[in-house]
């Protein structure tokens, strides 16, 4: 365990937790007191420390996103939907029926996929609620479907290079979107800046 220690700059105390804990497989025990650890190990507490440190994920979810790599959906989507669960914040407040329903007709307009009780239809309904509470009268019908459009480019450049691979596929989701999703609200606020000094959108 010290040469485990030693690649992915842990202290050992730490890893004997992820064994503890289920999250760290077992390595190939050699005597009663001794195991080997291999590049599987490497990489899986790799996973671990930056679904902690980076994607600043709970052990419970930590763990959720694990049983998916350990047993993934045989379909891309049901993979996908699996690790984009784990990210996904509760409702702040308990659902309210009207909006959630107000937010699941939205989702259904567009085409969309969603579930019964979908969290993130849910999490949705309780955001338009909010935004139509402030009084703001841009934040409109219209106005949310431009940010869906909006939000359909950002997802095939996401999807684009999410690779092949299970474990892969789900660390690039988790850790990608959790990443990438405050560098878009910068960019949102530069263009803001840029747009409203007279420039022009590179795009229509």
């Amino acid at each position: 365990m010290s040469e485990l220690s030693r690649v992915t700059d842990l202290p050992v105390a730490t890893l004997k937790f992820y064994l503890r804990e289920g999250l760290l497989h077992s390595g190939d025990v050699t005597s009663r007191t001794q195991a080997t650890y291999d590049e599987s190990h490497a990489e899986r507490v790799r996973l671990i420390r930056a679904l902690i440190e980076s994607a600043h994920l709970s052990l419970a979810r930590v763990r959720q996103v694990l049983e998916t790599l350990d047993e993934p959906p045989s379909q891309r989507y049901d993979l996908l939907a699996a690790a984009q669960s784990a990210i996904t914040p509760a409702c702040p407040a308990a659902p309210d029926p009207a909006w959630t329903a107000v937010a699941r007709q939205f989702v259904a307009d567009r085409g969309w996929p969603m579930t019964d009780d979908d969290p993130l239809v849910e999490l949705l309904g309780e955001q338009i609620r909010v935004l139509v509470a402030s009084g703001i009268e841009s934040q409109g019908q219209a106005t949310l479907e431009e940010y869906a459009d909006a939000a359909e480019h950002l997802a095939v450049t996401d999807l684009a290079t999410v690779p092949a691979d299970a474990a892969q596929a789900v660390r690039q989701v988790v850790i990608g979107t959790l990443l990438t999703d405050p560098l878009i609200l910068t960019f949102r606020r530069l263009a803001q800046r840029h747009i409203t000094s007279g420039g022009t959108p590179r795009r229509p």
